[in-house]
């Protein structure tokens, strides 16, 4: 919200993420926090579940059989990227939804008249001005973001984890599984701390072609990020970068815990 808000014309800007929640707390509640939020957790919940089984099969079909204890980015970059650019597909749509409705507070200037009214509304009505195109919009940057920024994540995590473990866990054997989750949280919330510090450029301009209500509007992420840098400089490009980096440790760490906890829950070994 931020980033649409302060990247475009409004009633008001937002001088900083505690200065947009405040706003959001006093004219709409607590409510107005969750708003588009169905669509998100829908999204996430099968993009999770696709994005790491694509990711671990990817990667044991690039290994060829050869168990390597260090990590090998021939394998873990590609791996990310490819899995990144799958779940793209879902991510798209639901964020699209989830952007369209986190717009219309208080503060926004979408007529009221033209407001959704549930993110099902949202969905079908854009199918109907759009056509079933007009859902995936901003897909090219989201298929950029998610692959670059995948790439980027596993790339960090892998590696933590692959030192701390190596430093760590040797002389902590007592304390096995309070030492997986504590790798298992500094690693996963630093991949999700260097996925955002390097896309979320392209996330701005996502939001800013997802939202915009011309269904003309420029499609290209590289072009749009131009516009933007020309207006607000490079500051403009990483609109938002501080809710989106405090969210991004915790919210990662909480992934990789789960992910890992699930494995060793199965019988899978983690390689």
């Amino acid at each position: 919200m931020l980033q649409k808000h302060n990247a475009e014309a409004h009633k008001i800007q937002y001088k900083n993420g505690w200065h947009c929640t405040a706003r959001i707390l006093k004219t709409e509640g607590i409510k107005g926090l969750y708003r588009g939020a169905t669509s998100s957790f829908v999204g996430m919940a099968v993009e999770g579940s696709l994005f790491f089984g694509i990711y671990s099969q990817t990667k044991v079909y690039l290994q060829g059989g050869v168990q390597s204890g260090e990590p090998r980015p021939q394998v873990i970059i590609p791996s990310a990227a490819y899995s990144g650019a799958i779940i793209s597909f879902v991510l798209g749509p639901t964020e699209l939804i989830k952007c369209r409705m986190q717009i219309q507070g208080t503060d926004s200037l979408v007529p009221k008249s033209s407001r959704y009214n549930s993110p099902l509304d949202c969905a079908l009505k854009t199918v109907k001005t759009e056509g079933v195109k007009g859902i995936f919009r901003g897909g090219c940057a989201t298929l950029l973001r998610e692959s670059i920024g995948n790439a980027v994540f596993f790339s960090v995590y892998e590696y933590v984890r692959y030192y701390m473990h190596s430093n760590i866990k040797a002389a902590s054997s007592d304390y096995t599984n309070l030492v997986d989750i504590g790798i298992g949280i500094v690693s996963g919330g630093l991949g999700g701390v260097a996925f955002w510090l390097t896309v979320l450029p392209l996330d701005v301009a996502k939001t800013l072609i997802q939202t915009n209500p011309d269904k003309n509007c420029p499609r290209n992420p590289f072009r749009v990020l131009s516009s933007i840098y020309q207006r607000a400089g490079f500051k403009g490009c990483y609109t938002g970068l501080g809710p989106t980096v405090s969210r991004a440790f915790p919210a990662n760490a909480a992934t990789i815990v789960a992910w890992e906890l699930a494995l060793k829950m199965l019988g899978i070994k983690h390689d």
